[in-house]
């Protein structure tokens, strides 16, 4: 982990939602003056998965739990990357058509790598923790739910998710 002053810091965004995901407002709200650096991910609907098309996405959660997780990644990146200054952590429910969003994520920081690296970690870690489910609907009537790969790899503490990232950090820093 790269030693950087602490910066400022805004509150984190959460959002579980059925409402379209607006990739500026989470910009906006993590952009700041000590914040030189934001980084951001957007997940979309594709059109196509093997060779089948794709209406839409359907996505259900238990939002209680999924908010709780969501902040408990935010809690995580302030930890590992304490020069973090803005966190946003957007989540979609309901049907999502091709092209729409159903996760936006951005982080701010002063410097660059420390932005990356939470939004890689965010991403991740989200998939692999936050309980919210996607059905995958076909042309015709095809439908199939989805598992995350990350859900069933990394079913382990947020701990050890964290050592992990912290020794890719220091790796990175040397």
């Amino acid at each position: 982990m790269l030693n950087w002053p602490m910066a400022t810091t805004i509150p984190d965004l959460i959002r579980v939602t059925e409402a379209v995901l607006d990739h500026d407002e989470a910009v906006a709200h993590v952009t700041h003056a000590s914040a030189g650096g934001i980084s951001s991910f957007i997940g979309t609907t594709r059109d196509t998965f093997q060779g089948k098309k794709v209406v839409h996405l359907e996505y259900e959660g238990y939002v209680p739990m999924a908010e709780k997780e969501l902040r408990a990644i935010c809690t995580s990146i302030r930890t590992s990357w304490p020069g973090v200054v803005g966190i946003a952590l957007l989540h979609r429910l309901g049907v999502v058509a091709v092209k729409e969003a159903s996760v936006v994520i951005a982080v701010s920081s002063p410097h660059r790598r420390e932005a990356l690296e939470a939004v890689a970690f965010a991403i991740d870690t989200l998939k692999a923790r936050v309980p919210i489910w996607k059905l995958e609907k076909y042309e015709g009537d095809d439908r199939m739910w989805k598992e995350n790969p990350e859900w069933r790899q990394t079913m382990v503490p947020i701990s050890a998710l964290l050592s992990q990232a912290k020794s890719t950090c220091d790796n990175l820093a040397t």
